[in-house]
């Protein structure tokens, strides 16, 4: 009995909304309940499915419109497992794929309709119930690898492999279905929609290598998100539209949308920008799929329902066993793939839609027997998958390669890196501070949007992934949960923000440096998760290095012997004029960092300095900047006459006291009162002492 929508509701809101908010609401609910007591968010979509749908409550009842969306989320899953694969990734483990994954498809649907035909099912339903069977889920086993750090292991580089042969094996079944059903005119039609296929391939591969990387490039030198977003968009329901045309499936056209874009230096920022879409209508789609399921059927036809069960985890945990040991795996690795792979698939579910209006029913016994197993299936899926880790790895522990690794790290540069640095952006201080790290050999990437910035970056041999830095697939991609520090020197402050929340709860551990433009926007940084909030300007660059060297280790001094001369250097050329320097700040100012009481000593001797002769022992004149306190200023850091004892604000504050007071009195050499920095600058030689 559907459930009833409040009067009010229905003239206040559109027909549609209600079931939206249904639908989605008790998606993120039963999900969150789901991961919390560790099962896939899946398992919760597919649990709030039957939930809602016609068959429980009712809240749902506009299976057209759920139906059309799940579609358009099969597309969006295609396409961006296109861009995973990519054509250089798919050759390196062809073997894996076209050999393990060839046999083991071929096995299942084998045995299946044999075993099928001893029960007098005819040949059509017999080999549509096998090609059913032979499908395993790919967003359930790679959620799984991914979240266990199993990708690598050695079942998991089998079920990998075996994922994507079958997700290229779809193609081909939808291909076939019409001919089982007798409505494709032979075997002539059935070569001609092949060889269309194949041309289409070849289209396909040539945009690859030729068209699409100086699109994608043009599109994203406008550093324009919307941009970027609405053309990779159209790239695939475009794709998908045409082969549609061409009579060919829009899961064909979705997949080859993907890999057509995996080829061009933005496929990375094309994956982390449509996969909030690709998330939000998968779910829909896995919902769609717990909306089929019949609560009452389940009950009433438990037996059967759990033979058919038990029917396809022998099948499947056999002929993918069977197919691992044909390529020289150990029987324990290859019986813990097995169990990875025992479930039916989300696509098995395209399949049955394709077949069902052509009268091919699941196994002969309906669709509600097919839909009840496979959700059964799905559900068990993260307690099998965890027996069968265990299984493979009991004597056949396995270093992750990654040559094998899963689709969004396969082959990828950034994907051995551990405990680096992650420059987020690649503004002027990110470039100084980039060059500086990469002189001194820290493990470092970049994470940005420029494209000039990035070739800039790999031009200096340094891993750099082109993408969103506000963005949580991009940040993965660029290794954030495996990275010792983030410095986000470049953003303004709501985006460095936005990127600092994301990034903490991507890696609660790591420490996060940022350089901001004003004092109103370091409350809010350090809320969202900063651990150091930098002032503006040349001074912060420094800092941040500093800050850098010190969380690895070093010497943070390095930083200023280094780069003191170019620092100077910089300064002269952006012209001295306090009034041409914008007012800015840091959670330091105002802070006395030194002993006002102590003596500071002037350097003993310098090999770059010939004005020593004019400093002495001095004591500070004041607590902190003499005219800052006065007029009630700010500063950023101090600096100590070591001629007077005058103590001034530094040439990163408003007013540049230190360097005024040299100009008014000729004395030549400051020291900073910093803590931990014991350098001296010699105004008149513009060196460090």
């Amino acid at each position: 009995m559907p459930f009833p929508i409040p009067p009010i509701l229905a003239a206040a809101a559109p027909a549609f909304l209600f079931e939206a908010v249904c639908l989605l609401l008790a998606g993120a609910v039963i999900a969150y309940l789901c991961s919390r007591i560790g099962l896939v968010p899946i398992v919760g979509f597919l649990a709030a499915g039957v939930l809602i749908g016609p068959n429980a409550l009712g809240l749902v009842t506009n299976q057209s419109l759920v139906d059309q969306a799940a579609e358009l989320g099969v597309i969006l899953l295609l396409f961006t497992i296109g861009i995973e694969f990519s054509l250089e990734k798919l050759h390196r483990i062809r073997r894996l794929i076209f050999g393990g994954g060839g046999l083991q498809v071929t096995l299942a649907t084998l045995v299946t309709a044999g075993i099928l035909r001893l029960f007098d099912l005819d040949w059509p339903t017999a080999i549509f119930s096998g090609f059913l069977v032979a499908l395993s889920s790919t967003a359930i086993v790679l959620k799984l690898l991914g979240d266990r750090g199993e990708t690598g292991t050695s079942h998991g580089r089998i079920g990998l492999g075996f994922l994507i042969f079958q997700d290229l094996g779809i193609i081909a079944m939808v291909m076939l279905v019409p001919a089982l059903a007798g409505q494709g005119g032979g075997s002539g039609e059935i070569a001609l929609a092949l060889g269309k296929a194949a041309v289409l391939i070849v289209v396909a591969l040539t945009a690859a290598r030729r068209l699409m990387p100086p699109i994608l490039e043009k599109v994203a030198q406008t550093c324009s998100q919307e941009v970027f977003l609405l053309t990779v968009i159209a790239i695939c329901l475009g794709t998908a539209y045409l082969t549609s045309l061409a009579g060919i499936s829009v899961s064909l056209g979705a997949f080859l949308a993907g890999l057509v874009v995996s080829e061009s230096r933005f496929s990375h920022h094309a994956f982390a920008e449509i996969m909030p879409l690709q998330i939000l209508f998968s779910a829909i789609f896995f919902v769609s799929v717990g909306m089929l399921l019949d609560l009452q059927f389940l009950v009433q036809n438990l037996p059967m329902v759990l033979l058919v069960v038990v029917g396809v985890l022998v099948i499947k945990i056999a002929t993918t066993t069977v197919a691992a040991l044909a390529l020289g795996e150990s029987w324990k690795v290859s019986f813990g793939a097995g169990l990875l792979l025992a479930q039916v698939g989300e696509f098995s579910f395209v399949l049955e839609r394709t077949g069902q209006p052509m009268g091919l029913q699941p196994f002969g016994l309906g669709s509600q027997t097919f839909i009840a197993a496979t959700v059964v299936l799905m559900v068990a899926t993260p307690l099998l998958a965890q027996l069968g880790s265990s299984i493979a790895q009991r004597k056949d522990p396995s270093a992750p390669l990654p040559d094998t690794a899963d689709g969004r790290h396969l082959g990828d540069e950034l994907s051995g890196l551990r405990e680096h640095v992650l420059v987020a952006g690649y503004g002027p201080s990110a470039r100084r501070l980039t060059r500086t790290l990469h002189e001194h050999d820290l493990p470092l990437a970049v994470l940005t949007l420029s494209p000039s910035g990035a070739d800039e970056v790999e031009a200096l041999g340094i891993p750099v992934l082109r993408g969103d830095n506000r963005k949580t697939e991009a940040l993965r991609h660029a290794g954030i949960e495996r990275a010792r520090l983030l410095v986000v020197a470049d953003d303004e402050a709501t985006d460095a923000e936005a990127v600092v929340a994301v990034a903490r709860s991507l890696n609660p551990d790591m420490r996060i440096l940022v350089r901001t433009r004003s004092l109103t926007s370091c409350a809010a940084l350090a809320e969202s998760g900063a651990d150091l909030v930098a002032a503006d300007d040349l001074e912060s660059t420094l800092l941040l290095a500093s800050e850098t060297f010190e969380t690895f280790g070093l010497d943070p001094q390095i930083i200023r012997r280094d780069r003191e001369s170019s620092r100077r250097a910089e300064i002269r050329a952006a012209g001295s004029s306090p009034a041409s320097r914008p007012e800015v700040l840091s959670p330091m100012v105002q802070k006395v960092a030194f002993d006002p009481e102590a003596t500071v000593e002037p350097p003993a001797r310098s090999d770059t300095c010939t004005h020593l002769e004019q400093t002495r022992p001095v004591q500070p004149s004041a607590r902190g900047c003499e005219e800052c306190l006065e007029t009630g200023d700010r500063w950023v850091h101090l600096r100590i006459c070591l001629t007077c004892g005058h103590v001034g604000c530094c040439d990163s504050s408003a007013h540049q006291h230190a360097t005024r007071h040299h100009h008014e009195t000729g004395h030549p050499i400051v020291a900073s009162l910093e803590p931990g920095e014991d350098w001296a600058w010699c105004y008149l030689d513009e060196r460090m002492t």
